[in-house]
């Protein structure tokens, strides 16, 4: 009797020890790792606690913006990256349970999401809500360049990032605003002196170097790692949009500071020529933009933009660089289809190419076409009537984007370093008297074009 006695009393104390054990792993699983945002994820396959964290942190966050319907997208290149690699997958996929958490648990610091501003306005809310379910929460701001001007420079602040940090995740949101150009831009990530430098790892954002302008996406709803997230709808053309998103604001104090030394020509033939100028600018941009060519703002046209914010009155017309490489035949044919007939075509592909199309009256475009050798770029020109040609060398540069008359262009990032290439250091005086063939500081003779090529290199319509 004693030895039954002793086996039911073990029996009992172990189903006890079992039945306590199941208790501890229910409740740590169900109740501290919502409440700590620790390392359990619903979604099969997750490979480690640290995996799953992300994953769990990404989904409160959704869970967060959904119940103050803010509508984010995915901009993280990571995992964009990833999800372009299995996109046709993804779109056709049904909405079932992942058999492993391949996007949302990869290993990084942080996830980067995008918002558009005019969608969303209570921030207070959102922060309250976020601090309930164990956010900590950072917002950068500063001050709104569309409001910059030559007459204003207001210096009204507005919100452009905002980092949301659960256990060892973060959200790093990303403020788009619209732009007169039709465009999108964000600002840059700078923080103030009482800011926890150590809150993330700020230098690893992607979004945060500098500002950046993009075109408007087109979005798709998808389903990654069982979470309902918005992505780009095609997630390879904004990573390659991304890329060379480097956006330069226009330098409206510098150019005040230029104009009170010399007064702006307010005349009725200035404001004509620059509403012309305007025109001809908006219609070579959408017909080079239709043709998938690069161009950017380039000679007296760079100069404008770069040291007084506008078209220079006295120039006479609009001048753009492309680089060679990115030539195409149709290029003459699509201006001319456009209302602009072409005036003249000096060089060749090979040497020294350059177009100008005549415009409203008697403003012109002209396109220079740059190439590239191991330590400079340059572009060429022809003097018609003797078949000489010139150089004009350029230090190494890459592009920009910048908004000038209400439109969205690439200029050279360098572009001090372009601008005294060819005005000198003297670039800031304004000079009406123009010699393209000695006055620049960077021109030098390049040779005579044979005379039995006279036909083919300066053609003069």
């Amino acid at each position: 009797m004693q030895k039954i006695n002793r086996n039911v009393v073990l029996a009992l104390l172990s189903l006890t020890s079992l039945v306590f054990l199941l208790f501890q792993l229910c409740y740590y699983k169900f109740y501290l790792s919502q409440k700590n945002g620790a390392a359990f994820s619903k979604v099969r396959g997750s490979q480690s606690g640290q995996d799953s964290t992300r994953w769990h942190v990404v989904r409160k966050f959704l869970g967060l913006i959904s119940s103050h319907n803010i509508p984010v997208y995915l901009i993280d290149p990571l995992i964009l990256g990833l999800v372009d690699k299995d996109i046709e997958q993804i779109r056709s996929s049904p909405d079932g349970p992942s058999l492993e958490c391949k996007y949302f648990c990869a290993p990084r610091d942080f996830t980067t999401f995008a918002l558009l501003d005019k969608t969303w306005k209570h921030e207070v809310g959102l922060f309250r809500t976020a601090e309930k379910m164990g956010f900590q929460w950072l917002k950068i701001i500063n001050k709104d360049p569309r409001l910059d001007g030559m007459d204003d420079l207001s210096g009204m602040e507005i919100p452009l990032h905002y980092i949301f940090k659960l256990a060892s995740h973060a959200i790093h949101l990303v403020v788009f605003y619209e732009r007169s150009g039709n465009f999108l831009w964000h600002g840059p990530l700078r923080l103030r002196q009482h800011m926890d430098r150590k809150f993330v790892p700020f230098r690893k954002l992607h979004f945060g170097r500098y500002p950046g302008a993009y075109e408007k996406p087109e979005l798709l709803l998808v389903s990654i790692d069982d979470l309902k997230v918005q992505i780009p709808k095609n997630p390879s053309s904004f990573l390659e949009e991304m890329s060379h998103s480097r956006f330069l604001e226009c330098r409206y104090r510098e150019a005040r500071a230029f104009f009170q030394l010399y007064p702006d020509d307010a005349s009725l033939d200035a404001v004509e020529f620059r509403k012309k100028a305007k025109s001809l600018l908006h219609l070579a941009a959408l017909t080079l933009n239709n043709l998938g060519v690069k161009f950017w703002l380039s000679s007296g046209t760079c100069l404008g933009w770069y040291r007084q914010c506008n078209v220079i009155p006295h120039s006479k017309d609009v001048d753009l660089g492309i680089f060679i490489r990115d030539y195409k035949a149709d290029i003459i044919p699509a201006f001319q289809k456009a209302g602009l007939p072409l005036k003249h075509k000096f060089g060749k592909v090979e040497d020294s190419l350059e177009l100008s199309f005549q415009g409203e009256d008697d403003v012109k475009l002209d396109i220079f076409f740059f190439y590239e050798e191991d330590d400079h770029i340059w572009n060429g020109g022809t003097q018609a009537k003797s078949g000489k040609k010139f150089k004009y060398l350029f230090p190494k540069f890459t592009l920009c984007w910048t908004e000038f008359v209400e439109l969205k262009v690439h200029v050279p990032c360098e572009t001090l370093q372009y601008v005294e290439a060819n005005y000198g250091p003297e670039w800031k005086v304004p000079v009406k008297t123009w010699d393209w063939k000695s006055s620049p500081s960077n021109v030098q003779d390049n040779g005579v074009w044979p005379v039995d090529e006279w036909d083919d290199v300066i053609q003069i319509y």
